[in-house]
């Protein structure tokens, strides 16, 4: 392992993670950044993504000591927490950050190629709902996210710390054309649905027992306004799920989390 101590803020080595704090920067010099200890502990034993160096506290070092080893070749700078905080710009990375080589854009149509259940996003900005939405595909047993127009991107810092680091994990991949890729996936038998509060939707329960065994792939949109009209057009089915007449509509990641839930009953 190259361990590195050091206690200047300014070093020039930690320059990478003055990104942290700045999503463009990261973006333009290639990277993405990992936040908490075992976000970081999954980059370095469970992900695809490329690790290119660890930053530490003394504490904080203690919780991942054990997983470096099975990354020999990344440097891993060991600052005192003050320096940490001056370098990153905030104080809640719990003592451990790292950077990873953003891969290329990935071909969705070769990410969903050997899938059963993918979700599909349009419009969902908030960094927090994509984060979620990939936890609670990765614990209920979807294959892939696809992200349409709008998005936020799944691996800002944010949105990889709400997935707890699923976003590392999960196959995902950048849609386009949109919305022609919807029917493209009907083309190719995946039952395509439409999550809508709309009244006249089918209820998922329904949708659930009338399309297994398919593939499904299930399409939710904006958190206020929801899926566009054109992207309602090119589903197949329009999906509720049920709930209580004094509420309108559901947090798009809570909506995910339940869509998955009964889908997934089969895993």
């Amino acid at each position: 392992m190259q361990i590195i101590y050091v206690d200047d803020p300014a070093d020039e080595r930690l320059s990478d993670f003055r990104a942290v704090s700045d999503p463009d920067l990261a973006r333009t010099r290639g990277l993405f950044i990992a936040e908490g200890r075992l976000v970081v502990r999954r980059l370095l034993t469970e992900s695809a993504f490329v690790p290119r160096a660890v930053l530490v506290t003394p504490s904080a070092m203690k919780a991942v000591e054990d997983v470096l080893p099975s990354r020999p070749g990344v440097p891993v700078y060991i600052v005192p927490k003050g320096v940490m905080d001056n370098v990153a710009g905030f104080n809640i990375h719990r003592g451990c950050l790292a950077t990873g080589e953003r891969p290329p854009r990935a071909d969705w149509r070769a990410c969903v190629q050997q899938a059963r259940r993918v979700v599909v996003l349009e419009r969902v900005g908030d960094a927090d709902n994509v984060g979620g939405i990939f936890r609670s595909a990765a614990a209920f047993g979807a294959d892939a996210v696809l992200t349409g127009p709008a998005c936020a991107d799944p691996l800002y810092r944010k949105a990889i710390r709400t997935s707890m680091g699923a976003a590392l994990t999960l196959p995902f991949a950048d849609v386009d054309p949109w919305p022609a890729a919807l029917t493209m996936l009907k083309a190719e038998g995946w039952a395509v649905a439409a999550f809508t509060p709309a009244a006249d939707a089918m209820p998922l329960r329904d949708f659930a027992s009338a399309t297994r065994p398919s593939r499904v792939a299930i399409v939710l949109g904006h958190e206020g306004e929801g899926l566009t009209d054109e992207a309602l057009a090119a589903c197949e089915f329009r999906v509720r799920i049920p709930i209580h007449a004094s509420v309108d509509s559901l947090n798009v990641a809570t909506a995910a989390a339940i869509a998955l839930y009964e889908l997934g009953q089969d895993i």
